[in-house]
């Protein structure tokens, strides 16, 4: 009887332990002019929705226990809605910084930590929590269609850059669809290196044009 006694004391304690507060918070900001944005913004335990919690102002704030991922979504009227999904594993003094950058509808999201094998159309595992959460906002937007559009440098053949442009988007769709986003909701065009948005002849430049754009067809 003692024994179990000391069993269950342990297992309560250990429980307390893991389960320490980790606080979330950010700015709401318009991602051009780094303005605050009042915004809605709602707070969900990820992936079953089970905790919840709904805020409305330029910034957030919210605690979180134990080890469970969240995702924040903020919408703002005349911006594209946005998904961000944090891990306890972040946490820096108990304390979680993320800031959420809207943009203006009708403009594009540049996918900028979505990273490929040189010359392929293999996505780095490194990317995938950055799409996972373009997968949350999609599923927390059941209406929204998006267009991945996808871009390289200028260097090389122009054929190839356009045919390497449509694998990568193409590999972007397929791992969207394998998280549950039906495939008529993403779609994909190609522009290989004609839409370059730096000209200086720098590798610096030529990474700012390999790139993974998201455009908002519908919301």
């Amino acid at each position: 009887m003692i024994k179990k006694l000391v069993v269950l004391i342990l297992s309560a304690w250990s429980v307390g332990v893991a389960a320490q507060e980790i606080t979330v918070k950010g700015d709401v900001v318009d991602a051009v002019r780094g303005k605050k944005l009042k915004s809605k913004v709602v707070y969900k335990s990820y992936p079953t929705g089970g905790i919840s919690g709904t805020m409305n102002d330029s910034t957030f704030s919210f605690s979180i226990f134990g080890s469970s991922k969240y995702q924040v979504t903020a919408e703002a009227e005349g911006y594209i809605p946005r998904t961000v999904i944090v891990d306890p594993k972040e946490a820096n003094s108990n304390i979680i910084i993320r800031n959420i950058e809207l943009t203006s509808t009708g403009g594009t999201i540049v996918l900028s930590h979505l990273i490929f094998a040189q010359g392929k159309a293999v996505i780095d595992p490194k990317s995938f929590p950055e799409l996972d959460e373009v997968v949350a906002m999609l599923k927390e937007n059941t209406k929204m269609e998006i267009q991945l559009e996808g871009h390289t440098d200028n260097r090389g053949n122009a054929e190839a850059n356009l045919k390497l442009s449509q694998s990568r988007v193409d590999a972007v769709k397929k791992y969207m669809v394998s998280k549950g986003v039906g495939k008529d909701r993403v779609k994909t065009k190609a522009f290989g290196g004609t839409k370059a948005i730096a000209t200086e002849d720098t590798e610096e430049a030529r990474a700012k044009n390999r790139r993974v754009e998201m455009r908002v067809l519908k919301d």
